[in-house]
């Protein structure tokens, strides 16, 4: 999607580490028009999918899942990580792995609100080592539902997560996917 990498070039920034900061329009200051038209492409990738849901996972992936909720006029529900009081303990859980942050945590979602077939988008803001995705899929299987694709705003092809996710035989389709960072470029795949 050529308004995101457009974006990404104009507003990112690389860190150490293969970090791509982005926080100016995505994860932390959000640009609502970039979302919309995000929420737009998602549908018009998955439109035939009959989805009765998206699946997140806090925080990040929250505003652009809800973008594309409207389109599909369905609820998001996200994935909290870490156990919260409020949310019970009647709950399916996985085990995750952050890029970003090097640490593992559990998610936690509550039964009451993913149901044995309900066909399932999820939506995230990044992808790199694909954890986040395997285990929202862990979630999505051990409910007895379908998982009808993952739409990512930003891959990093460089890493294994989107090759391992395809491989599973999951649609996964991404907006922009970097092919390489270096402190002073950012290159794009061509469309795949």
């Amino acid at each position: 999607m050529k308004l995101l990498e457009e974006k990404i070039l104009s507003c990112g920034t690389v860190l150490p580490g293969n970090i791509l900061k982005v926080d100016s329009f995505l994860n932390h200051q959000l640009d609502v028009s970039l979302l919309s038209e995000l929420g737009k492409e998602f549908y018009r990738l998955f439109a035939d999918c009959n989805v009765t849901r998206i699946l997140t996972v806090e925080a990040s992936g929250i505003p652009i899942a809800c973008f594309a909720a409207q389109h599909f006029n369905v609820p998001v529900v996200f994935a909290k990580k870490g156990h919260h009081k409020n949310i019970g303990n009647d709950v399916y859980t996985a085990e995750v792995f952050s890029f970003t942050k090097g640490t593992s945590y559990t998610i936690f979602v509550s039964k009451k609100y993913i149901n044995p077939g309900d066909n399932i988008l999820v939506i995230d803001d990044f992808l790199a080592n694909g954890q986040a995705v395997l285990g929202l899929k862990k979630i999505i299987e051990d409910a007895g539902a379908n998982l009808m694709g993952v739409g990512i705003a930003i891959e990093k092809g460089f890493q294994n997560g989107g090759k391992e996710i395809r491989a599973q035989g999951v649609n996964l389709r991404s907006l922009a996917i970097v092919d390489s960072m270096t402190d002073d470029s950012i290159s794009f795949r061509s469309d795949d």
